[in-house]
């Protein structure tokens, strides 16, 4: 069994270690530290970096919180279990440049607590949103991912690349919220075939591919040129991107309905978006082929 505040404390060093390489691939901006406590108990650190040279907007969130279970949480989860546990980490990135796409990360340890039970599980994943697709580079970040789930076991990058396909999924707008990536929940001994060390240590290697992923997809694009009808393009994607995240996102929901901190759980949201009225991209422009790109089931591997 493992102990939940190791578990914590791991997690907390993986938001440290992804901050300093950060503030160093940025090069133009410091993040800002935030601690916070849940008035229900446990609580969290925030860093928040705007306005680098980079990253117009960035968070990477750790939190430990436990308390009773809210009746709606209770009732999603169909459990009639009263106490819980949650710590992770959780990162959303916005660039300036519209040829560096947005980036999402968590990782994530959860239990709930009965009088002689206790139910325990990891999710987590990590997924890219391309203002533009660029093939070569999707390509690239699914096999980063696919290497890391191979350490651990060889059928996690299939299954966690349809769950992310599948979880992704802006339903309203029939089109994928980016390119996917991988993203699991409720991983147990009982369904991975793995033991609790082995599945902690996959949340961890998750959670340390993000610098060399990231660093490579800024890099490659960071000094492109863009033009103002490209930045509007940006924005309108980022308008899809809070769709997504105040409809469906699970993270969201599970933080605004156990009393988290609303700056970080809201910390995802794009610093500036764009709603154009039924926009329609030009026939046969990049616009279009990104569009076209938005679909479950591309095989990038």
């Amino acid at each position: 069994m493992l102990d939940k505040n190791t578990i914590a404390q791991d997690y907390k060093k993986i938001q440290e270690n992804i901050v300093n390489s950060l503030t160093a691939l940025d090069g133009g901006a410091l993040f800002e530290e935030e601690n916070w406590e849940r008035p229900g108990g446990g609580g969290g650190r925030s860093k928040v970096l705007l306005n680098g040279a980079l990253i117009e907007k960035g968070g990477v969130n750790f939190s430990a919180v436990y308390g009773k279970l809210p009746d709606a949480v209770k009732k999603a989860f169909k459990t009639d279990q009263e106490e819980f546990f949650a710590t992770g980490v959780s990162i959303v990135l916005h660039p300036h440049n519209p040829w560096v796409p947005i980036i999402h990360m968590n990782i994530r340890y959860f239990e709930m607590q009965a009088e002689h039970e206790t139910l325990q599980w990891f999710g987590g994943g990590i997924d890219v949103t391309p203002h533009y697709v660029i093939p070569k580079q999707a390509q690239a970040f699914h096999q980063h991912l696919k290497g890391v789930c191979d350490q651990s076991h060889v059928n996690f990058y299939p299954k966690f690349k349809k769950w992310a396909d599948d979880y992704f999924f802006i339903k309203h707008r029939n089109e994928t919220r980016g390119i996917g990536g991988i993203f699991y929940d409720r991983l147990t001994p009982m369904n991975t075939e793995l033991n609790w060390q082995q599945l902690f240590d996959f949340s961890k290697a998750v959670g340390n591919s993000f610098v060399p992923i990231y660093t490579q997809l800024a890099n490659a694009n960071r000094e492109k040129h863009f033009t103002l009808d490209e930045k509007q393009w940006q924005l309108q994607r980022r308008s899809r991107y809070a769709e997504f995240n105040l409809v469906y996102d699970s993270g969201t929901k599970f933080g605004l309905e156990t009393d988290g901190r609303i700056e970080s759980i809201l910390m995802s949201m794009p610093p500036v978006a764009s709603w154009v009225y039924d926009y329609k991209a030009q026939p046969n422009s990049l616009e279009e082929e990104t569009l076209n790109w938005l679909k479950k089931g591309v095989d990038w591997v």
